[in-house]
């Protein structure tokens, strides 16, 4: 990806997600000419079962290779699970939420978007 110049915007926003997730589905891809800056994550169980999950980022520069950023994380019946440090995620990239059973789960995230386009 170039490095950007010229004008360009740059928004606060929000991504949500809710319902059963299985597996390790993707909750945010970053679109072309977009850096996305994560300033918080929210998860909570809403089924009263104590879940088990994974938050991975998938390295478009790197053969799309999942990295870590929380692993193996218990969030108790009924609990919120709170990622309050920045990250960035770069275009192609994507943050997926792998659990450990079908888990009902409430997500929010808060991001920058610095759009390039």
């Amino acid at each position: 990806m170039a490095i950007p110049s010229g004008s360009g915007t740059e928004v606060l926003k929000r991504s949500t997600a809710t319902g059963d997730f299985d597996g390790t589905p993707t909750i945010l891809t970053v679109p072309a000419l977009h850096i996305y800056t994560i300033i918080s994550i929210f998860i909570t169980e809403t089924a009263s079962v104590t879940e088990t999950f994974w938050l991975k980022m998938t390295d478009a520069d790197n053969s799309n290779r999942d990295i870590f950023i929380a692993r193996s994380v218990e969030l108790g019946a009924n609990q919120t699970f709170a990622w309050n440090d920045r990250f960035v995620l770069y275009p192609g990239d994507t943050l997926k939420l792998q659990t450990g059973s079908v888990s009902d789960l409430d997500v929010v995230i808060s991001f920058i978007d610095q759009d390039w386009s």
